[in-house]
C-alpha cells in the first residue's frame, strides 16, 4: 500500500486539528504552515473532510476549521479511505474493485496480497487520531510543556 500525497496531507491537517482540539477553530494558514502543506491544496482536501463530516468550519476573523467528533472517534483509516480508496495493494483484494485476475484460479499470491491488505487495514482501522497524538507528544522534548500552534 502507498499513502498518496493526498492521503499524506490530509492525515496531518487531522492530526493538526485533534492536537488543537476543544480549543476552537484553526485557521487553515496555521494548520498549513505548521504541517509545510500548500494553503490552495489544503483548502480542497479540508473540503472532502468537511464534505464527509469529519470537520466542520466557522467564518470570521475567529474561524477555522475543527473536527467534528472527538479525535478517539476518527480513525486513520477513515482519512485513508476518503483520500486513497481502500487500501488493498493489488486489484484483485480490492473489495471495490469490478475486475477479475486472468490468473486467479492459479495464483498463490492472492492470498498473501489478501493477508497484507487485512493487516494493513487492521492497523489503520484502529489507530485513532488520538492515538497519533499520543504518538506526536512523545517526540516532543521532555522540557516541552505543551504543543504549541
Amino acid at each position: 500500500m502507498r499513502i498518496s500525497a493526498k492521503g499524506d496531507y490530509a492525515t496531518r491537517a487531522m492530526q493538526e486539528l485533534a492536537m488543537h482540539y476543544n480549543r476552537g477553530p484553526l485557521p487553515i494558514e496555521a494548520i498549513a504552515g505548521r504541517q509545510q502543506i500548500p494553503v490552495r491544496y489544503l483548502e480542497q482536501l479540508l473540503l472532502i473532510l468537511k464534505r464527509a463530516g469529519l470537520l466542520e468550519s466557522k467564518r470570521g476573523v475567529k474561524g477555522g476549521y475543527y473536527l467534528a467528533k472527538p479525535p478517539n472517534q476518527i480513525t486513520v483509516g477513515q482519512i485513508i479511505r476518503l483520500m486513497d480508496g481502500p487500501p488493498a495493494p493489488i486489484f484483485c483484494v480490492d473489495p471495490a474493485s469490478h475486475d477479475k485476475c486472468p490468473v486467479e484460479a492459479i495464483c498463490g499470491f492472492q492470498s498473501v496480497w489478501d493477508e497484507v491488505h487485512q493487516a494493513v487495514a487492521g492497523i489503520i482501522d484502529k489507530t485513532t487520531l488520538e492515538d497519533v497524538c499520543h504518538r506526536a507528544m512523545l517526540k516532543l522534548e521532555p522540557g516541552a510543556a505543551t504543543y504549541r500552534i
